[in-house]
């Protein structure tokens, strides 16, 4: 494997729906409202991309020294695990990467003031501590909340207040979906490792409540994620050809199915499809909330 392929492995593409599906969401509700901006787009879109492949590194690295991810793993290689890169490398290129973030977010910050601040420190803060410090997130159950609230409303009205200057109250619900979508792909990643995390003490939601839990917890946030576009286009009495969004039950409905069957190794590749539904739902919704 080159350099390239291993840094491509470790940065966990299949991870950038989550950061790339808020943007999306957030940029057509300020085309929508005539507010685009096109540097503070483009600014948001790579610190969003930065900060999630610092947050994968970052992963990488303390689950590591930690000993959640052994050679017992069931999900894909982690790079430091595997002894592809060496723990002070990872360590470093999380610190690099986060970093690089940094510019971008100063520009947002030039053009829409101290909010941007304390958004951009307190995500690139939950970044490391998801899985870093003496008290994890992740490790205590509540990478849940996080994912929902950083990967959602956060990063969904964050993207929007840097283009609009405002922040009106239908962007934060809008922000909901991804944000559910993205803790269906964070229970079925638990969900699959359920055992070896619990050996490791990480105390994720499906260590704590259970595989079943962990099921319900994928089908509900699915659900409840597609129900949204219904939400707003009541609110907003508008925006019809954003329901096109709720057309991803038809391809949900077989990964629920398949969730609810399986367990193990078997869930890597629901892993992937939850990805794929949050990409698919906000192409839809950002095409359709713009018609």
């Amino acid at each position: 494997m080159s350099a390239v392929q291993t840094w491509l492995l470790a940065s966990r593409p299949k991870t950038v729906a989550a950061s790339v599906a808020p943007v999306l969401i957030g940029t057509a509700m300020a085309v929508a409202d005539g507010a685009f901006h096109a540097v503070a787009f483009l600014c948001a879109f790579g610190g969003a991309l930065l900060i999630q492949i610092g947050t994968n590194f970052a992963n990488d690295y303390f689950d590591f020294v930690k000993g959640a991810d052994t050679e017992d793993r069931l999900g894909p290689t982690r790079a430091t695990q595997a002894g592809l890169i060496r723990p002070e490398t990872m360590r470093l290129a999380f610190i690099v990467v986060f970093a690089a973030a940094l510019p971008l977010g100063a520009v947002l910050i030039y053009r829409a003031g101290w909010p941007l601040m304390v958004v951009g420190l307190a995500s690139i803060a939950a970044g490391i501590l998801y899985t870093g410090g003496p008290r994890p997130l992740g490790y205590l159950g509540l990478g849940d909340l996080f994912v929902l609230v950083f990967f959602g409303p956060v990063a969904v009205g964050g993207t929007y207040y840097v283009q609009a200057l405002t922040l009106p109250p239908e962007v934060l619900i809008a922000g909901l979906a991804p944000g559910l979508l993205s803790v269906s792909m964070l229970a079925v990643n638990n969900l699959r490792d359920v055992d070896t995390d619990r050996v490791a003490g990480k105390r994720t939601l499906a260590v704590r409540l259970g595989p079943t839990f962990a099921r319900v917890e994928v089908v509900v946030s699915i659900l409840l994620a597609l129900a949204i576009p219904l939400l707003l286009v009541d609110l907003t009495g508008g925006h019809l050809p954003a329901l096109a969004a709720t057309a991803v039950i038809l391809p949900a409905l077989p990964v629920m199915r398949r969730v609810w069957m399986n367990s193990g190794t078997a869930l890597n590749r629901s892993l992937g499809e939850t990805g794929r539904l949050l990409i698919l739902f906000s192409v839809l919704f950002f095409v359709g909330w713009m018609l």
